[in-house]
């Protein structure tokens, strides 16, 4: 066989394939990451959410009126939910990226535990959240 029956595979060598996705598992600080970038986008759609509150308030009754139901409403209340999980992950692992600019943290066993703090501290204070705002 010539080089050219070969196709690409000619000069691959014995290299072995790239990992496909639905085999290579991220790392925990790497799906952590993504999720702070995704979080701080749920904080912006909430921050357009309030706006669009504050400007029906200040249009009029019949504006204000259809955003409020819906911001009350069961999928308005899922919504602050998810926000307020949002709020309290990107809070605390913007702490964990406040620590690490000031040069701590860095070891591998001292960021696994910080991604176990994060993760807990994000959801019990989403628990306290969500517990104030029903009790309220």
């Amino acid at each position: 066989m010539s080089g050219s029956e070969h196709g690409a595979a000619v000069g691959r060598g014995a290299r072995p394939l790239s990992p496909h996705l639905q085999v290579y598992r991220l790392p925990l600080t790497a799906v952590m990451s993504i999720l702070h970038r995704v979080t701080g986008c749920a904080l912006m759609g909430g921050g357009v959410a309030l706006v669009w509150w504050l400007v029906a308030a200040a249009t009029g009754a019949g504006a204000f009126g259809f955003v409020n139901w819906l911001l009350t409403s069961w999928i308005g209340g899922l919504g602050m939910i998810v926000f307020g999980a949002a709020l309290m992950y990107h809070l605390c692992n913007g702490i964990r990226h406040l620590v690490w600019d000031a040069g701590f943290g860095y070891e591998k066993p001292e960021v696994a535990a910080s991604n176990k703090v994060v993760l807990g501290a994000a959801a019990a204070l989403t628990v306290v959240l969500c517990l104030y705002a029903w009790l309220t």
